[in-house]
């Protein structure tokens, strides 16, 4: 009896017209990671568990993928690649030049319940600078956020800036003992009505007061020349006051790249990880298809101490491409993948001359940089030119004994119907001039 086997759960078979799109995205990303000087590095798909661990507590192991391998060590998939590039730096680099400039283009997994833009397997693009505590790095991993969403196109999306040092100290201000907590709740706001988000307040011990302040702080929402000032009336104490012109040092800078117009200033993003400590950010874009934040970062000073090394500021964002590609392809803005042929030969017999002839061309045509293919099949000449049309080549290559014996071959123009004797020698040039054309 047969077995079926089938995809696991949370997991896609990507076709050749999903692969071509998501190459494309993956390139015009890549182009800008590199223009910003970032180098690309890889790390191991699996990790000791306990990296992850270290990161983010004992609680995170419920969303991994964690066994045990043969030599009974506790292993992982990696959930994120911020923790392994940690790691790596951590290992190998920390006495290289600073900034330490990296990126990557990965696949990632977690054992989440799948949903729109979300999957168990799941690829990110993302950047780390490590190195610079200095607003200029916050900027630049912006800014590169930034133009790495405009070169794939998409426009109407905005950068949600906050920052966790202002959210801590509200925590203070409000008298908060469980600051992780509350900075979690006010992360999933938006998921929540506006009376379980209230309920869930008054669980922290806040008064009706202190409820008000905090639907002040979530309420500053904006552009930054609007919402700072209005943090600015909020926060009190030397901290908030420094950290406020942290923001709008950065923002100035972002106006200076030119990406300003793209950014908002939002101090009710928490963002889900612990080990954030400063500036934090998430890209959003309006769209119809259950999608919300499609990639987001900030930075963590804390991290690379964390796993042993030396106290090292970092900054890095990670876009989400599961959720990017499904909004480029709803917006229109991905380009018809290209799966056909630019031309076809088709050798016409069985003759052992017109076998070498073919595949001795259609080779010199593939180093010439053309995308060329032959009738693998042996199909009659009738059946092959109408698998040649099936596919869309707009060109065919006929090939026969008696063209042979005079050194010639035939071109087929496919939507004219036009036929051209060419020179073996000369088929390649022709053909590549065709397509110029």
């Amino acid at each position: 009896m047969a077995v079926k086997l089938e995809r696991i759960k949370g997991t896609r078979d990507l076709l050749p017209e999903e692969m071509a799109a998501r190459r494309w995205v993956f390139e015009r990303i890549r182009e800008v990671f590199e223009r910003y000087n970032f180098h690309e590095v890889l790390t191991p798909t699996f990790e000791y568990t306990t990296l992850f661990q270290l990161r983010s507590g004992e609680e995170v192991v419920e969303q991994l993928y964690a066994f045990e391998d043969k030599g009974g060590r506790k292993v992982s998939l990696r959930p994120d690649m911020t923790s392994s590039v940690a790691r790596l730096y951590v290992n190998s680099f920390q006495n290289a030049p600073k900034p330490v400039k990296w990126y990557y283009i990965a696949n990632m997994f977690r054992y989440e319940e799948p949903q729109s833009g979300r999957y168990r397997e799941f690829w990110q693009a993302g950047v780390e600078l490590l190195g610079s505590d200095r607003v200029e790095a916050d900027a630049e991993v912006i800014a590169l956020f930034v133009e790495s969403y405009l070169n794939t196109g998409l426009r109407d999306f905005t950068v949600n800036i906050g920052d966790r040092v202002l959210l801590d100290e509200f925590a203070r201000m409000l008298g908060v003992k469980d600051d992780v907590g509350l900075m979690r709740l006010i992360d999933k706001k938006d998921k929540l009505s506006r009376e379980d988000f209230i309920s869930a307040l008054r669980d922290f011990g806040l008064t009706r007061e202190g409820i008000d302040k905090v639907l002040s702080l979530i309420g500053i929402r904006g552009k930054p020349d609007e919402a700072l000032p209005k943090a600015e009336e909020l926060f009190t104490g030397r901290g908030a006051e420094e950290e406020i012109k942290r923001l709008y040092e950065l923002v100035d800078l972002l106006d200076a790249y030119g990406v300003k117009d793209h950014v908002l200033v939002d101090l009710g993003i928490a963002r889900g990880f612990d080990y954030y400590t400063s500036v934090v950010f998430e890209a959003m874009v309006p769209n119809d298809l259950g999608i919300g934040s499609v990639g987001g970062g900030g930075r963590y000073d804390n991290l690379i101490s964390v796993f042993g090394g030396k106290p090292t500021p970092a900054t890095g964002f990670a876009i989400g491409i599961e959720r990017l590609i499904p909004i480029l392809e709803w917006k229109g803005l991905l380009p018809e993948p290209k799966l056909r042929p630019d031309v076809y030969l088709i050798p016409i017999g069985d003759d052992p001359e017109v076998k070498r002839t073919t595949v001795g061309l259609v080779s010199s045509l593939r180093r010439a940089d053309v995308r060329a293919d032959y009738e693998l099949k042996g199909r009659k000449l009738r059946k092959a030119l109408e698998h040649a049309g099936r596919l869309g080549v707009p060109y065919v290559i006929l090939i026969g004994r008696r063209d042979l014996t005079s050194g010639r071959v035939v071109v087929r123009d496919m939507e004219t119907g036009e036929q051209k004797d060419v020179e073996v020698g000369a088929v390649v040039s022709f053909v590549r001039e065709l397509l110029r054309g």
